[in-house]
């Protein structure tokens, strides 16, 4: 597997919509100690305890992400390379943010 030589992974929290809400997620994010903050579906049953304010900042993320594939290089993974994604990526932000 991938992670096999990982002995902590560096995110402390997975935030995700109720279409992500499983058992087997949630065990999976527990095994290495992510705190998960997904909403349970009506159909799960638990409890329903998620940080909110966190689960909210997803919004933030979710637009960010919008707004860049505005770039069609960015959209359609034009650069085969990952520094020149990446620099393509930068231009990107920095013509949203001007």
């Amino acid at each position: 597997m991938l992670e096999a030589g990982l002995e902590r992974c560096w995110f402390d929290a997975v935030v995700g919509d109720r279409g992500y809400s499983s058992g087997t997620i949630r065990r999976w994010l527990a095994e290495r100690e992510i705190t998960a903050v997904i909403p349970k579906r009506r159909d799960e049953h638990g409890p329903d305890g998620y940080d909110r304010a966190l689960y909210r900042e997803r919004n933030v993320v979710e637009r960010t992400i919008k707004r860049l594939k505005r770039y069609r290089r960015i959209a359609t993974r034009y650069e085969k390379l990952a520094s020149s994604y990446q620099a393509m990526l930068t231009i990107a932000c920095i013509l949203e943010w001007i």
